[in-house]
């Protein structure tokens, strides 16, 4: 199945050299929160529901093609749209994808890219996934230290690729915490490398 509307907002994207954006899409009264990265090949599209738990990926290949099986993730959607297994709905994983290309924005902005901690959820396979806050950089050649691979996996998974190469050239690891309040902006691994 082809998510045609992803197109233009791909091309925003790409004129705006963003790599991640994040925008919502209603459907029966639920609001679905959405994550384009364009930073992997494939493509993914995560799509989620935080108040009902649902989150899960989708690839998204050369000509915006999806698979739209959803598994036992459909039942779920079924039950967030408010829809009655034994109402006349003919509802199906391709009407869902037809409502979520609807809903595709042609455009985004900066202001739109998603943070480490909206990501958090789609891709918690990383270490100490409840530390969601980035909180800066550490250069391990000042402690003769060598970055752990996990924490280029997180690096690369919640950030992006750019950060995981810098990261892995220069033995600089990513900083996460707990606490919002520890939260600090991102900024390129190698800004904290001395002159």
């Amino acid at each position: 199945m082809e998510l045609i509307g992803l197109k233009p907002l791909y091309s925003s994207m790409i004129m705006q050299n963003l790599k991640r954006t994040k925008f919502s899409v209603t459907i029966n009264n639920a609001i679905f929160e959405l994550i384009y990265f364009i930073d992997s090949v494939p493509h993914t599209l995560a799509i989620g529901v935080r108040n009902e738990n649902l989150f899960f990926m989708v690839e998204v290949k050369k000509g915006f093609i999806i698979n739209p099986y959803l598994g036992k993730k459909f039942g779920l959607i079924y039950k967030i749209l408010g829809l009655s297994p034994n109402g006349a709905s003919s509802f199906s994983p391709k009407n869902f994808y037809d409502e979520i290309n609807k809903g595709i924005p042609s455009t985004t902005s900066p202001k739109n890219t998603p943070k480490p901690y909206d990501i958090a959820a789609y891709r918690p396979k990383v270490e100490e996934s409840h530390k969601i806050y980035f909180c800066g950089w550490l250069d391990n050649n000042v402690r003769n230290e060598k970055v752990r691979p996990k924490n280029l996996i997180k690096t690369q998974q919640w950030l992006d690729q750019e950060a995981y190469e810098m990261c892995k050239k220069y033995n600089i690891s990513s900083c996460w915490s707990p606490h919002k309040s520890k939260e600090k902006s991102i900024t390129k691994p190698t800004s904290i490398l001395k002159k």
